[in-house]
């Protein structure tokens, strides 16, 4: 990138970093004011809280007011066109379930990419994960590194005892027998195994070298927007496998424990 170019991709990094604090704060009030659930999604067990909606209704307006001409993609509302070549990718409550019972790991998280809304073809710019329980703000801007506040985050390195790797599982029961025996296929090479419910928090625990790895099939591009460039600008590598199918396969993590995961997930090879 440019010099010009990184300077931007700053820019967005803090008013994505600004909007994320102000979003996570209205989560929270609305979480202790009580949750009322909207919908489901794609099953009865992935559900939709009011708060969900309302803190997209924040930023998406946030965004307009100061990008009117940038894209947006959004987990409740939607998609619209980019007039600039940034799209924002926004996932209002990432870890809705926790949200709703209460359970402290859910963020907000908010990405700006250059190009369109589609992952295989986007480049990631800037990127925000608020956990606003435990105001925790992770940042990261393209050739600018990966944040959690003023502390520069690196990956870990696995270490002899194993890998301690996250993951997480669909919401369709059908799919859990072969989220099972994926975990099956990671074990030899890891230490052990946490499943936080927020894909967000889990990739920018990774960046942090707070987990060494994180693999996980189904997400969607505002699952793993922000996340994902967070693990890059940390030093490690994300990548997606088995693109064309309905749920392809994220792994993130330092260069050889991905290439040991990679080697394990691939199904090809």
């Amino acid at each position: 990138m440019t010099s010009a170019s990184a300077a931007d991709a700053e820019q967005l990094k803090e008013l994505a970093a600004d909007i994320a604090l102000e979003a996570g704060e209205l989560a929270r009030r609305r979480r202790a004011e009580g949750v009322s659930f909207a919908a489901t999604k794609s099953t009865l067990a992935d559900i939709v809280t009011e708060a969900d909606q309302d803190v997209e209704d924040l930023i998406r307006t946030r965004l307009a007011a100061e990008r009117p001409g940038d894209g947006f993609l959004g987990e409740e509302s939607g998609t619209a066109g980019s007039s600039t070549g940034v799209t924002w990718v926004v996932d209002p409550i990432d870890g809705t379930v926790n949200y709703a019972y209460g359970i402290p790991a859910y963020s907000v998280s908010i990405a700006a990419v250059q190009g369109s809304a589609d992952p295989d073809t986007w480049v990631g710019l800037a990127g925000a994960v608020y956990a606003p329980v435990l105001s925790e703000m992770f940042t990261a801007s393209r050739g600018g590194g990966a944040w959690l506040g003023a502390q520069r985050l690196a990956v870990a390195a696995m270490t002899p005892a194993g890998a301690l790797l996250g993951t997480g599982f669909g919401y369709d029961p059908s799919t859990h027998d072969g989220d099972l025996a994926t975990v099956r296929k990671v074990m030899p090479l890891a230490r052990d195994l946490r499943r936080m419910g927020s894909a967000a928090i889990d990739l920018a625990y990774v960046a942090a070298g707070r987990l060494d790895g994180y693999f996980e099939r189904g997400l969607k591009p505002w699952d793993f927007a922000a996340g994902a460039l967070l693990v890059a600008e940390a030093g490690g590598v994300v990548t997606r496998l088995d693109t064309a199918s309905a749920r392809p396969m994220l792994i993130a993590a330092e260069a050889d424990l991905h290439a040991r995961l990679s080697a394990v997930l691939d199904d090809r090879i």
